[in-house]
């Protein structure tokens, strides 16, 4: 464990970990190493532990009771997302404060490995396809744009608990 997120009004309030062995580790593992269908919120290594990357991408399983990453698709209400803007992650001396400005379903590309960020113009390219996405369930806060020098987090689940359609769900925020 070497962080924690937690957004209001939502069943995210967990801890985050990396596994210094297995980038899937903790897909199907509990925080203790231990075997678990729900698995746990994770990163991967590509991802710096304080959050320092342009893009930190944060994975956990979506639920049907609300736990892990279930409650993200609270975002996909446009009331919901206008009333709650705010996610927050913990790390030892630090609140990390973002703004939730994205939300919508994405293919199952695998982000960080399918983009060069560093490259600022792929960077910016991406940045843009974050607020104008390609989505038929998508909202974006109103008047944002990203730069080069933001630092995004993207918390990335399964679109619904059926794993058949190859989709993500991204809920982003800067």
């Amino acid at each position: 464990i070497y962080a924690w997120i937690y957004i209001p009004d939502t069943g995210v309030n967990l801890p985050i970990v990396q596994s210094s062995v297995d980038d899937n580790f903790y897909l199907r593992r509990d925080v203790t190493g231990a075997d678990d269908v729900f698995g746990s919120i994770f990163t991967q290594s590509m991802n710096a532990r304080d959050f320092s990357d342009p893009v930190t991408l944060v994975y956990g399983h979506d639920t049907d009771n609300g736990t892990m990453f279930g409650d993200l698709h609270k975002f996909e209400d446009k009331t919901f997302f206008d009333e709650h803007e705010d996610m927050y992650i913990y790390t030892p001396g630090h609140i990390l404060t973002y703004r939730i400005v994205a939300a919508y379903v994405y293919d199952d590309r695998h982000i960080m490995n399918s983009f060069d960020f560093s490259d600022l113009a792929v960077r910016q390219r991406y940045f843009d396809s974050v607020m104008n996405p390609t989505s038929m369930v998508v909202n974006v806060r109103d008047g944002v744009t990203l730069t080069t020098d933001d630092k995004i987090v993207q918390l990335s689940t399964c679109n619904g608990v059926s794993t058949s359609d190859n989709t993500r769900y991204l809920v982003t925020g800067v």
